[in-house]
């Protein structure tokens, strides 16, 4: 297993429609005010997400945090 010290790329993972709204509800904004990833960025691409949808993105190091980001349409 590789360390989280020498792991490049984080986790990413695309985020149920129904989780989108509940955590879009815990933070009470609505998605499209989220930190935004294009559909063009490498990790998008690689889990195949849409504009639209939400993405956690899960890093450890140096402690354990998710982060969210809405996925805009890419130029």
């Amino acid at each position: 297993m590789v360390s989280p010290q020498l792991r490049l790329v984080v986790k990413h993972e695309i985020v149920s429609e129904s989780d989108a709204r509940k955590i879009a509800k815990k933070f009470k904004t609505p998605l499209e005010k989220f930190p935004r990833i294009l559909e063009t960025d490498p990790q998008a691409v690689k889990i195949k997400a849409k504009p639209g949808q939400l993405v956690a993105i899960y890093r450890t190091y140096p402690t354990e945090h998710v982060y969210y980001r809405y996925v805009a349409r890419g130029v």
